[in-house]
């Protein structure tokens, strides 16, 4: 693709909070390094049941039957984007997946994002970017944040940059260099609190707020040693289930409590990694956990700095957006990943590209 200063692309991306899956068609326009850009049209594609079941059980397949949900999810993801560009009448020259997580051990050497690029662009017709963290990993990475380089060039009057999605996670400006880390659980636990209680998710924070801090459990969550390590860092769905989910479960107060013991954990993170704040700074907070009031009450409280949740556009699918534009800075060869993020041995451009020659 030659180089443009106008793009309209379509950006994809599946969270660990498994809400959906997210579809952004997006205009972006470059003039001299400036960017620009618009959310045309966007829409969450709620997963089935059986969807939700088959995401959340990849993990325990073996080689043969992943291969094959690699394919099938993949043309999955290419019906629903077919149908999305048919239903709002749109003309894309690329897709840009981020496809969604079932494996993320970067000290490992792993990373996997289920969704085949091939199988999208093959279905849709039109030319793919995937397996965006891949390149990063095997330079010795974490793979993730990713959105680091969007924050920095499409919202840069925000000093700082957060999403609260299944985890939080935070980009800034740190002398000279972009630095970027995942904060803590977010909405991975507290959508399955909420299931407890028979809902999808905790309505504006009403369950939280109806609770009541639990010291003993605020201590062993706020003690996890995750949260003294220095970036780069990164968490995934293994390092929940494994070191966060069995304070939650071995705890025997009520679904409230824990809620609101989250909401307090939360803030207290995101506090700790704000610390560097100062008062004239502006805080970008997206993502599902940006519409759970009480939860954003609570961080407020313990910043020093200028709050701003944006059109409930970009809090849904700022990262659906980042990714798109991920895709543009692949086919132009410019950077998208940071080594400053995530500790690779140096800046990349990754993604797998699949053209599409019909």
């Amino acid at each position: 693709m030659e180089q443009k200063t106008k793009y309209n692309v379509i950006g994809l991306m599946s969270g660990t909070s498994m809400d959906g899956l997210d579809m952004a068609y997006c205009e972006f326009i470059t003039d001299q390094g400036n960017w620009q850009f618009k959310i045309v049209v966007a829409q969450t594609i709620p997963y089935s049941k059986e969807w939700f079941a088959k995401l959340t059980e990849a993990p325990l397949l073996e080689e043969v039957g992943l291969n094959d949900l690699q394919l099938e999810y993949g043309q999955y993801i290419g019906r629903a984007v077919n149908d999305f560009i048919e239903e709002n009448q749109l003309n894309t020259e690329l897709i840009c997946s981020h496809g969604h997580t079932i494996f993320h051990d970067p000290e490992q050497g792993i990373t996997f994002q289920l969704g085949s690029g091939k199988e999208i662009s093959e279905t849709t017709k039109t030319s793919v970017i995937s397996n965006f963290r891949a390149l990063d990993v095997s330079l010795g990475g974490q793979g993730a944040p990713l959105a680091p380089v969007g924050d920095k060039l499409l919202f840069p009057e925000f000093e700082y940059c957060m999403n609260l999605g299944g985890f939080a996670n935070i980009s800034f400006d740190e002398n000279g260099k972009r630095i970027s880390f995942d904060i803590c659980p977010v909405n991975i636990a507290m959508n399955e609190i909420s299931q407890q209680l028979g809902l999808e998710y905790d309505d504006n924070g009403e369950n939280a707020s109806k609770g009541k801090v639990d010291g003993k459990l605020l201590d062993e969550l706020d003690g996890l040693q995750y949260y003294n390590e220095s970036s780069p860092k990164s968490l995934s769905r293994e390092w929940y289930e494994g070191n966060f989910k069995p304070f939650i479960d071995g705890s025997l107060i009520s679904s409230e409590d824990k809620l609101c013991t989250l909401c307090e954990h939360i803030a207290n993170q995101v506090a700790k990694a704000l610390e560097g704040s100062s008062e004239g700074d502006k805080l970008l907070i997206t993502g599902g956990g940006a519409h759970n009031q009480y939860l954003i009450d609570q961080i407020s409280a313990k910043l020093n700095l200028k709050v701003h949740i944006p059109s409930q556009q970009i809090v849904d699918f700022k990262e659906a957006l980042i990714f798109g534009f991920l895709g543009i800075l692949r086919v132009r060869n410019e950077i998208n990943c940071l080594e400053s993020v995530t500790g690779a041995e140096r800046d990349s451009s990754g993604g797998e590209i699949h053209e599409f020659n019909g």
